[in-house]
């Protein structure tokens, strides 16, 4: 690698991460208000405030790589470019090709960047996060109805009013089905704590139904053998597009092997395998504004239209998504289509710039 290489990469990468801790900084002054109106409820004070922001940085980072890659190159080429050192790059041998290779490592260190981030410290820290406010709140992770948590599970339905931060249940109703789908049975039970194979159950009414009789039996403790595991649980801390791609795939399994219906998770997997490929587009995306601006000057309107191109990614991705799962589109499909269609325009706007 050149000096030149090494200069243009040095002054991108420093501009990249200068735009991305200002609106990371931005975003955790946003979440503090918000986490502010809860200040006093149960033991929530202004420490427990700050964890959590700070808990959730990491999967503001996620969001903001592509943006920040977008803004801090576009910056970078102008300012090359209104100091005439594009000029001096290309009289010195480098094509606008070279120059975009070169670009592309920086976006190839992000995109590994998002997908590490996104992978193995998003779904952990935003996990904790939640854990750790809604313990210190009202000490109920998750109650997807007013009735409560609500699974499939083989051959039976569960209804689990309360699920705590340590994953134990509480109020459990077990209503179990023959392959006739017939009733044959309603067991209830008070907690249920996970033991490493199955779960212990406390004060368990048993009641068995058939055609002519009903039977009913109460035991202190009993096991119950179930696919629901807490890290199965676990997820409803994290919202589908903030979890690993492993567990969208492991839940995926999950809800296939119930015969549940998958979209969401599925569209969820492939944004998060496609996500991280955004921040090489975005370099493609930059790099014809570094030229343009030899003939139209103006590092402010080119940094603001690379803020409103980063805006409308965001956009454009999440619309995507929402469509692909509301008119029930291929999972891939739906995850690609902007990334691909940015791409587009990236190539597009370079083969004009450079016909000029």
């Amino acid at each position: 690698m050149n000096i030149l290489n090494r200069y243009l990469i040095k002054e991108t990468t420093y501009n990249v991460l200068l735009i991305m801790a200002g609106l990371l900084a931005l975003f955790a002054f946003l979440d503090l208000l918000q986490e502010l109106e809860s200040v006093g409820k149960g033991s929530y004070g202004i420490g427990k405030i700050i964890l959590f922001v700070l808990l959730s940085a990491p999967g503001h980072i996620y969001e903001i790589v592509p943006v920040s890659v977008l803004i801090g190159t576009i910056y970078s080429l102008g300012q090359f470019s209104r100091s005439s050192e594009l000029i001096i790059f290309r009289v010195s041998g480098l094509s606008i090709v070279n120059i975009g290779l070169s670009l592309l490592r920086i976006g190839l260190v992000f995109a590994l960047m998002t997908f590490i981030v996104g992978e193995m410290i998003t779904p952990m820290t935003e996990k904790t996060a939640k854990r750790m406010r809604v313990k210190a709140i009202d000490s109920i992770i998750a109650q997807d109805f007013r009735s409560g948590l609500w699974v499939k599970d083989g051959k039976s339905f569960v209804n689990v009013e309360q699920v705590l931060p340590d994953a134990q249940l509480v109020n459990i109703h077990i209503y179990r089905f023959d392959e006739n789908f017939q009733m044959t049975g309603i067991d209830k039970a008070k907690t249920g704590t996970f033991n490493g194979e199955n779960w212990a159950l406390t004060a368990l009414t048993q009641t068995s139904l058939s055609k002519t009789t009903v039977k009913s039996d109460y035991l202190e403790t009993a096991q119950w053998k179930s696919l629901i595991r807490p890290e199965l649980l676990n997820i409803l801390l994290v919202t589908p597009e903030r979890m690993s791609a492993w567990n969208l795939y492991s839940y995926i399994s999950h809800l296939t092997k119930n015969k549940q219906k998958t979209s969401r998770y599925e569209i969820a997997l492939w944004a998060k395998l496609v996500y991280p490929m955004a921040s090489l587009v975005m370099i493609v995306l930059a790099l014809p504004f570094g030229f343009l601006q030899q003939r139209s000057g103006g590092v402010a309107n080119k940094l603001f239209a690379g803020v409103m191109l980063g805006i409308l990614y965001q956009v454009l991705n999440r619309v995507s998504l929402h469509l692909g799962l509301l008119n029930d589109w291929s999972a891939f499909t739906s995850a690609i289509i902007p990334t691909f269609l940015f791409l587009i325009a990236g190539i597009f706007m370079l083969m004009w710039v450079e016909a000029q």
